[in-house]
């Protein structure tokens, strides 16, 4: 009898436990199962990750060094941008804006751009074009030169930024001999043109290319000194020095022309005498040994004037 009673208490025992397994009553389920509801919950309510969207590129291409700016959002607080396989520090601005430089090595093309979050996150790819670095062309020195100037008096440097060893200078739309000197400057010898202005470019290839500059081939006489030369029994030399001078040159004397194409056949006794570009002799037969102040100037054959200079001789 006792034996039955004991294996009855067993039996009810194991209902019991069963019943406050079931109920949620049991001992230690109580505990643990808001436990393990509370971390599910904490679980589901962390917001997930916010990626990386770039709306906007301006510019969409560009030269090495040159800024470009991204807009979109989700950048966070740092990121760097890759073109290609080039990773580049970015500056961020709200999240939402960065800014970065291409490096100068970087060698013309095509690259997939985009933004990788400090995180790890990255977002979409975008082509980008590098352009070639075009040449600036930002002046000529001198930027004008006398029409008889010889040698190295015809040398003109430009200046200017981004020059290769392969860029070629051309002037009034032709390629001609130059000579690299540094990435800012490239010496030339202008050719034998006619007066006024002419226009220099430089280019790296027939697509990139500077703008052109203006250089001037002045033509107009000039004089500079005039002196008397060697004295005979009833005339002299007067000595005209200057530049632009050419062979059909005539000299105006208080406004008498003396010389030019269609006198110096004239049987007249004065006369021009034309040495080079830059020395005449006018021959003068005086009337009287007494010096007097009388003007001069020289006339070109195109009808281009000096400025009139006041001389004093006989």
């Amino acid at each position: 009898m006792d034996g039955h009673m004991q294996s009855m208490s067993r039996i009810v025992g194991v209902g019991i436990l069963l019943f406050l397994w079931f109920s949620g009553a049991a001992p230690g389920v109580a505990e643990t199962e808001p436990a393990q509801r509370q971390r599910a919950n904490t679980q589901v309510s962390q917001p997930a990750a916010v990626p990386v969207s770039i709306l906007s590129i301006i510019p969409v291409q560009a030269e090495p060094q040159a800024r470009v700016m991204l807009f979109g959002s989700g950048f966070g607080e740092s990121a760097t941008v890759f073109l290609g396989g080039t990773e580049i520090p970015a500056k961020i601005t709200d999240g939402r804006q960065a800014e970065f430089n291409i490096p100068p090595q970087l060698e013309p093309g095509l690259y997939a751009l985009y933004l990788k979050r400090s995180d790890g996150n990255i977002g979409r790819p975008y082509n980008f074009t590098v352009l070639p670095l075009r040449p600036v062309l930002s002046g000529l020195t001198p930027d004008q030169i006398n029409s008889c100037a010889q040698g190295r008096e015809r040398e003109v440097t430009a200046l200017g930024r981004n020059f290769t060893e392969r860029s070629q200078l051309f002037f009034d739309g032709a390629a001609i001999r130059s000579r690299f000197i540094s990435p800012g400057e490239i010496v030339f010898s202008v050719p034998q043109v006619a007066g006024g202005l002419h226009h220099v470019m430089v280019k790296d290839t027939p697509e990139n290319a500077s703008v052109t500059q203006g250089l001037t081939i002045e033509t107009r006489p000039e004089i500079t000194q005039v002196t008397v030369g060697t004295e005979y029994v009833n005339y002299y030399e007067l000595l005209v020095e200057g530049r632009n001078f050419n062979q059909d040159s005539s000299i105006y004397v208080d406004g008498q022309r003396i010389g030019g194409p269609s006198r110096q056949e004239s049987g007249e006794r004065e006369r021009v005498i034309y040495i080079d570009c830059g020395h005449l002799v006018y021959l003068r037969f005086p009337y009287s040994p007494v010096n007097k102040d009388f003007r001069l100037q020289v006339v070109s054959r195109n009808g281009e004037g000096s400025q009139v200079v006041t001389v004093t001789a006989p």
